[in-house]
């Protein structure tokens, strides 16, 4: 999708306790820590400062845009307060959505490792193609966000989940798979995607 023409500004939702924890939560309902709203207000102050005439561009284009996930809402809301935006003046698509874990969600590596050695095993030979019992592959995600973004029509903030951006690596950047599935998506900073490229800011 090298063609791909418009500026994502991209949020990772703030830190959950299945986050402190290292534990898979893929599409599970979790709530941001403290920690995590604290990411968010910062995130938000940061991005005001960097980058405010964009922010109100964009909100003027009503183009903030949130994963259904109540931590990826939570962030969002906490976020715009920090923008000096209305909390509630984004929309929701259920594209943004991280993939599901399946039956693996809830454990951690270790207790993944232990329960089922052979697709951990599998998952570490070809983690962008490989899907946990039930779950889903990067290669899935990737495939459900490629009509999200021919549908763009316009530049958009958005809040999501690290394999989003993981995906949106591939998908955009053109990042080799093995290597956007291990990209490391940081909490409290934000990711821009342009012409082809990405960089971090905040």
């Amino acid at each position: 999708m090298s063609a791909f023409a418009h500026r994502i500004i991209f949020v990772r939702h703030g830190e959950t306790p299945y986050n402190a924890e290292n534990r898979l939560q893929g599409q599970r309902d979790i709530p941001l820590a403290a920690r995590g709203r604290d990411q968010a207000r910062a995130v938000g102050r940061a991005l005001r400062d960097r980058i405010g005439a964009e922010i109100d561009r964009l909100e003027a284009a009503q183009a903030f845009v949130a994963s259904p996930l109540l931590r990826t809402r939570e962030t969002m809301e906490l976020a715009r307060a920090a923008m000096g935006l209305t909390p509630a003046g984004y929309r929701l698509d259920p594209a943004l959505v991280e993939l599901t874990f399946g039956d693996w969600e809830g454990l951690t590596w270790p207790e993944v490792k232990a329960r089922d050695p052979k697709g951990a095993a599998a998952r570490r030979a070809d983690k962008w193609d490989f899907a946990p019992p039930s779950g889903e592959s990067y290669a899935m995600l990737a495939a459900r966000l490629r009509g999200w973004l021919q549908s763009l029509s316009e530049d958009v903030f958005i809040v999501s989940h690290g394999g989003v951006a993981r995906a949106l690596m591939s998908l955009i950047a053109a990042v080799p798979h093995a290597v956007a599935a291990d990209a490391p998506i940081i909490q409290g900073r934000a990711l821009v995607f342009e012409k082809g490229r990405f960089a971090w800011i905040g």
